[in-house]
């Protein structure tokens, strides 16, 4: 093996995904190879239905593939108990959706601090983290605000900073953009590339749209 594969964030190694379609199978895709490498930003663009959630939902350990390697941080995911993969994904791999599944009854602040009380980390760290990153995303003055009371791209702000208060190695964007207007949506894709280089945190963003990408 190379020093530049041993060194990859992410390595997909002949990935194959098919699922079960009535008596037949139907393949989303396969022989899928890709390095990144840590710091490396890549955007995954395809039309709506080519199975690129699919293939996220691999390299961040949520499903498994039909054949080949998803390698993390140079462990090879299918010879890892279940437990340990829960491990790299809890503690590697941040992820990030379309919509942002914030939890409505907090503010912004809170919903950043409580994934890091969870993960064991004191309140008084949480806390400072949580308004160190609302203040790299431009919110520090809606730390306060609730969900409802912030704009679509104000939303999916704070959901890119509660995704990495764990400082993951590795960012996993799907459809980032999805529900927002063009221009909102340059704005988020901005912060993640901002992520990328000022954390140095590998990221991989997918879209159906290749005018943002």
């Amino acid at each position: 093996m190379s020093d530049a594969f041993a060194a990859a964030a992410l390595r997909l190694d002949r990935v194959a995904r098919t699922y079960k379609e009535g008596e037949g199978q139907l393949e989303v895709f396969r022989n899928v190879n890709a390095v990144l490498m840590p710091g490396e930003l890549v955007a995954l663009v395809g039309p709506s239905g080519a199975g690129k959630s699919s293939l996220l939902h691999m390299a961040g350990l949520l499903e498994a593939p039909t054949s080949g390697e998803i390698v993390v941080g140079g462990a090879a995911v299918s010879s890892l108990s279940d437990l340990e993969r829960t491990r790299i994904r809890r503690d590697t791999i941040g992820f990030v959706y379309q919509a942002h599944y914030l939890l409505p009854e907090f503010s912004a602040l809170e919903n950043i601090v409580i994934p890091q009380l969870i993960a064991g980390k004191p309140r008084k760290a949480a806390e400072a983290e949580a308004l160190r990153l609302l203040t790299l995303m431009g919110l520090q003055d809606r730390k306060t605000h609730r969900p409802s009371q912030l704009s679509g791209g104000e939303q999916q702000r704070v959901a890119i900073a509660r995704a990495i208060a764990k400082r993951p190695d590795v960012l996993l964007c799907d459809e980032p953009t999805g529900a927002l207007d063009y221009e909102t949506g340059k704005v988020v894709l901005e912060v993640i590339a901002r992520i990328n280089q000022e954390l140095g945190t590998t990221a991989v963003v997918i879209t159906h749209n290749a005018a943002i990408a």
